[in-house]
């Protein structure tokens, strides 16, 4: 997945998807050179995981604004790590070039920054549930 056709490829699958949906795979791919601490991380994701655990069914969907991406969000938070998200969603410029979702998608989250970290708070939560199956 690290070529530009890869990229482009993620970011075609998802041209009819629901934008959040689409925010949050666009800022996957732009995190991926988000450097942050790993033990910090995990411990954020737990406390992610057990307030999805405490409001109900920890598989039900997850929800952009709800308490455990936002506790997520919050949680991995620096100015560093912002400015790399952001960075990577500039990144994505070339391989979005032609679709309409992906495009739009970047315009909206290069021009919100607090929308760009909830979202990839959420995909990062995203990739942790899923990864424990």
């Amino acid at each position: 997945m690290t070529t530009e056709h890869g990229i482009r490829d993620w970011l075609a699958s998802v041209e009819q998807a629901e934008p959040e949906e689409q925010w949050a795979l666009v800022c996957f791919l732009a995190g991926r050179t988000v450097d942050l601490d790993a033990d910090e991380l995990d411990a954020a994701l737990r406390r992610a995981q057990l307030l999805l655990a405490a409001g109900g069914d920890p598989r039900r969907p997850l929800e952009l604004h709800g308490r455990a991406v936002t506790a997520l969000a919050d949680d991995i938070d620096t100015p560093a790590a912002r400015a790399r998200l952001r960075a990577g969603l500039d990144g994505l410029a070339p391989a979005a070039e032609g679709l309409a979702g992906a495009t739009e998608a970047l315009r909206l989250l290069r021009g919100d920054g607090d929308l760009a970290w909830q979202c990839f708070a959420l995909a990062l939560l995203a990739a942790e549930l899923a990864g424990d199956d």
